[in-house]
């Protein structure tokens, strides 16, 4: 065991990050709290919005793989009538068009419902040829921005006052609400941006539950609960040996999955959290030992 992982404190911390800073500036304070840099958080939030950041540090930074993944709701505000190059408030004003009319809006919101693609912003994280998009499209290279699967859960037109609307989204992870709101505009027969931003929840976790910054929560059954994430119960010698990395398929037996194949759970003993685990090709592998014994 290295020192650094006896010392560093492991767990969760669930931040509101304010509008106006980076992602990774957000996590400036808690790196300060706990005096380390081995923090990280799971799903990036443009600069201009807000809301909920899950925050994982020390050895639990190793399980963002399970974190990432998540479903997200958010709310936001669209002003139609320009479009601008990022999509977001931040950028150049690239399109403008006439304002749509509450009605025009709703009737094209049940065509984002569902299984969509969606054509991610210029402006995104994505890499194209080992290059980030925003970084090809800052140079004015306008990288095509092919489009992906995403699921929209819900979508609702919450309010309406010209040229704004504010939307309620519950999406599936890697959808992009500022592509959503060009998407609607354009359909609705005008351009638009967003203009505001709030993540309210990710998977079970929502803002405000526990203020601007909670204290660290350790990682737990219901951590893994809200995720969604299965918990498998073994006793004291069994533990052991997946720490040592012993066969799983002498530990867990005839135990499978209860979400069927490529399935992940998380294994405990007592309230010690032990590994993830997950079933694939009809047997268990290891995805990452996190106990010591």
């Amino acid at each position: 065991m290295k020192n650094e992982d006896k010392i560093v404190p492991s767990g969760l911390v669930l931040l509101h990050k304010p509008p106006g800073i980076t992602s990774f500036d957000a996590l400036r304070d808690i790196k300060k709290a706990l005096g380390t840099g081995k923090v990280g958080h799971t799903g990036t939030l443009d600069k201009f919005a807000e809301g909920l950041l899950l925050v994982l540090t020390g050895r639990a930074l190793k399980l963002s793989k399970w974190f990432t993944h998540c479903d997200k709701q958010y709310e936001g505000t669209i002003c139609f009538g320009s479009e601008t190059d990022t999509l977001d408030p931040e950028g150049s004003i690239i399109a403008s068009a006439p304002l749509p009319s509450r009605e025009a809006v709703e009737q094209v919101l049940p065509q984002f419902r569902g299984a969509i693609e969606q054509a991610p912003p210029a402006y995104s994280a994505i890499h194209i040829d080992g290059q980030r998009a925003s970084v090809l499209a800052r140079r004015g290279q306008a990288p095509a921005m092919q489009k992906r699967p995403v699921t929209i859960h819900a979508l609702e037109l919450r309010s309406w006052d010209p040229p704004f609307a504010t939307i309620y989204v519950h999406c599936s992870s890697g959808t992009y609400i500022r592509a959503l709101a060009r998407d609607i505009a354009l359909a609705a027969d005008s351009r638009a941006h967003l203009s505001k931003l709030i993540r309210t929840q990710v998977a079970g976790f929502k803002i405000g539950e526990q203020g601007v910054l909670c204290s660290l929560l350790p990682i737990s059954k219901t951590i893994f609960s809200t995720l969604g994430l299965p918990c498998i119960e073994v006793n004291v010698e069994n533990a052991r040996k997946m720490v040592q990395g012993k066969p799983l398929a002498g530990i867990m037996g005839e135990i499978s999955p209860a979400q069927g194949e490529n399935a992940a759970s998380a294994v405990f003993s007592g309230d010690t959290f032990v590994a993830i685990i997950e079933y694939a090709g009809g047997t268990w592998h290891y995805g990452y030992v996190y106990a010591y014994y």
